[in-house]
């Protein structure tokens, strides 16, 4: 019998949640029906999602960022089609295979001169795992620097620089030698690399969870200190990277040229897991420094064909579309469509990030509302993020993120080739959604989406 996907598809069709309830994670599921988020969804296609019933949804969240150029971009798929059309020699493994130098020659030439080498790897946790080994051999070091709400990664070197304790609980003993300090702040950095025993400060440009941002001051001063001190900048653009921010890389804000970046997500086109370590060649040969060293570093997918295919056409398309400009024009349109809502609702205090990365941040009301949003806080904190997400998705069909446990900021991730017509339309049920927040009618609905979902979850 031979595989058909159309087929197996429509024949198990609507099996989703039974199959993740019984096989994979049940509370990824729970949560899902808990918030009337259990969508069957069937096609993508540019900033949009659509279900089996024919509805279509505005993805905000774009798979945290995978999704930069949309869904089925096009010339991704040609090109993905034309590699497996080739039937190229695959990981051969003993090989020095085109496709990996020709991906890591475009990275490079898009990086300050300072980034050299490029080591490629399956995803943004593993280009931090690499990067942390990297710092280590390449200074004779052990401790790694980090900051709080910092969000690097779950395997477990990764998670080691995780600054939040609700995926760290029950998983240590975790990484030694790693230290945090707060976000923004220089003196405390200065504090913990003064002994000189730190082999890398490892940040991110903008934090995502929580989209929180340091000025350019505090980035010279980073920059500063890791040079005074030998330990190494290591920027993790995982998310911020490849014009997410208005710029190829978000650290270009700042005027700071790192000793490694990762990258990962956007890479991939949306196709095939990708991601990359990039580095001084200095720091590359500290770890293969002779031919029996070649190997000590690798990983078995990591200069997958199709993976180095999906790169250098999402790159391609980057350039022959202007991507990274329009993501800046784009995201200067967001702010000024959104500033009269500042002004308008009590409830949203500020709009922060850079380019298309966007921190909606909320905040009880005064007045008569006050009492009952405290109330909201107290049943669990950030509730009241929920509170708009949950509306969103409901009346508007628009898919966004609390940006972090706990803590009232909505994020928002839209596709790099965005239109004013998707800006306006998320503007518009944006305001809807917090006219009746401040009435309190939004309490009884997202209610309501509970108590209809406990409902469904009922055996017959």
């Amino acid at each position: 019998m031979s595989f058909d996907l159309a087929t197996l598809l429509e024949e198990r069709r609507g099996e989703n949640l039974a199959l993740h309830l019984r096989l994979m994670n049940p509370q990824l599921a729970r949560v899902l029906t808990t918030l009337g988020f259990d969508r069957d969804y069937v096609r993508g296609e540019g900033c949009y999602l659509y279900d089996r019933q024919g509805q279509r949804y505005l993805d905000f969240l774009a798979g945290f960022g995978v999704f930069a150029l949309g869904r089925s971009h096009p010339v991704i798929k040609a090109a993905l089609h034309q590699a497996l059309d080739a039937d190229l020699p695959n990981l051969v493994q003993i090989d020095c295979a085109l496709l990996p130098g020709l991906l890591a020659e475009a990275l490079v030439e898009r990086t300050h001169p300072g980034l050299e080498r490029v080591v490629f790897c399956n995803s943004g946790a593993e280009a931090v795992e690499a990067a942390v080994k990297f710092a280590r051999r390449a200074t004779g070091r052990p401790g790694i620097v980090y900051c709080d709400h910092a969000f690097h990664g779950l395997t477990t070197g990764a998670l080691a620089l995780n600054g939040g304790q609700e995926f760290r609980a029950g998983f240590g003993p975790l990484l030694p030698g790693a230290m945090a300090v707060p976000f923004g702040d220089l003196e405390a950095l200065e504090r913990a690399l003064a002994p000189k025993d730190v082999a890398a400060f490892v940040v991110e440009p903008i934090q995502g969870k929580g989209v929180y941002l340091a000025d350019e001051a505090y980035w010279q001063g980073v920059q500063e200190v890791c040079r005074a001190t030998g330990t190494l900048f290591v920027a993790d653009e995982v998310q911020t990277g490849l014009g997410r921010t208005g710029r190829f890389l978000a650290h270009e804000h700042y005027g700071v040229q790192p000793d490694i970046v990762t990258i990962s997500k956007a890479l991939s086109g949306g196709y095939v897991p990708v991601g990359a370590m990039l580095c001084s060649d200095k720091v590359l040969r500290s770890v293969h420094r002779s031919m029996d060293q070649a190997l000590v570093h690798s990983s078995t997918f990591s200069r997958n064909q199709l993976a180095m295919v999906a790169g250098l056409a999402t790159l391609s398309v980057f350039d022959d579309e202007g991507i990274v400009e329009h993501a800046s024009r784009m995201g200067e349109l967001f702010e000024k469509a959104l500033a009269p809502l500042v002004d308008r609702h009590e409830t949203l205090l500020e709009v922060r990030g850079k380019g298309l990365m966007i921190g909606l941040v909320f905040g009880p009301p005064t007045g008569k509302a006050a009492r009952r949003f405290r109330a909201i806080e107290a049943l669990r904190p950030g509730l009241l993020s929920q509170l708009v997400v949950v509306p969103l998705f409901h009346r508007h069909r628009i898919l966004t993120q609390v940006a972090a446990d706990n803590v009232n900021v909505v994020k928002l991730l839209p596709p790099l080739i965005l239109g004013e017509e998707e800006i306006q339309a998320f503007v518009d049920a944006l305001d809807d959604v917090l006219t009746d927040a401040e009435d309190g009618g939004l309490l009884l609905e997202v209610g309501r989406t509970v108590a209809r979902s406990a409902l469904r979850r009922r055996p017959a």
